[in-house]
């Protein structure tokens, strides 16, 4: 069997004396979508982070395509082909579209079509190439940011609650994104607290809470779970009477 294309093995990140994320391990397979659920303070972030190289793991390991990238900088992790979407963006807001994306290839080769095929996904973007990232909308200011990551020909795409302070409607452009990139066979994680969502375009799931993974399956069956229901998208037990 091949081995996974990101293992990430008992990894703690605490800031200070507060633990945030405790001895968690998940492992992600090419061309397979991951999401990673749970209430604010779960850990969820800290942990893409990690992987990114932003903080360095307590303990634990981080191996992508065989090499342990545990606690490299962020700019070598990108380069290795780990993108992190982060949560709120990370736009350069004074610059132009155009000119994040490139910077988007900041890390890899420069390839002007690559940044042609980019904004041909995300035609809003094309149309606003000369327009100043901070006067978008916040569903374009999203579609900026994943195309930017995009941009750099990711092996490895990671989400940081890509629909956080969006209109329902925008929200759903965001994840038929995401589907389409899953259909082209993307390797993506996604931390997401719209838990509908994210379970219905990941094919596993990992649930955390204070920091640990409490429950993990394939993510059409946690999402048919009335325990998970019940705990993680409010539906409230089907009555026996």
């Amino acid at each position: 069997m091949a081995a996974s294309l990101l293992e990430v093995r008992d990894v703690t990140v605490s800031y200070g004396k507060i633990r945030a994320v405790a001895g968690v391990s998940f492992s992600v397979e090419p061309g397979e979508v991951i999401a990673l659920l749970g209430a604010n303070g779960a850990g969820k972030t800290s942990l893409l982070r990690a992987v990114a190289g932003v903080v360095r793991p307590e303990r634990g390991r981080i191996v992508f395509d065989g090499t342990d990238v545990t606690g490299w900088a962020p700019y070598r992790v990108a380069r290795r082909g780990l993108r992190l979407v982060p949560e709120g963006r990370g736009l350069l807001t004074r610059m132009s579209v155009w000119e994040n994306l490139v910077m988007g290839q900041y890390a890899g080769k420069d390839h002007r079509a690559d940044l042609e095929a980019v904004m041909d996904r995300f035609p809003v973007l094309r149309q606003r190439r000369h327009q100043v990232a901070s006067t978008l909308s916040g569903g374009e200011q999203q579609m900026l940011a994943l195309a930017r990551a995009l941009a750099g020909r990711p092996r490895l795409l990671m989400l940081d609650e890509p629909s956080l302070g969006l209109a329902p409607l925008v929200v759903n452009q965001v994840f038929e994104v995401i589907a389409e990139l899953k259909r082209e066979g993307a390797t993506i994680v996604l931390v997401e607290q719209n838990a509908r969502k994210g379970l219905q375009v990941a094919d596993r799931a990992y649930i955390l809470e204070t920091g640990q993974v409490t429950v993990t399956g394939a993510a059409g069956e946690l999402a048919a779970g009335e325990a998970v229901q019940r705990a993680y998208l409010g539906v409230a037990p089907t009555s026996d009477v």
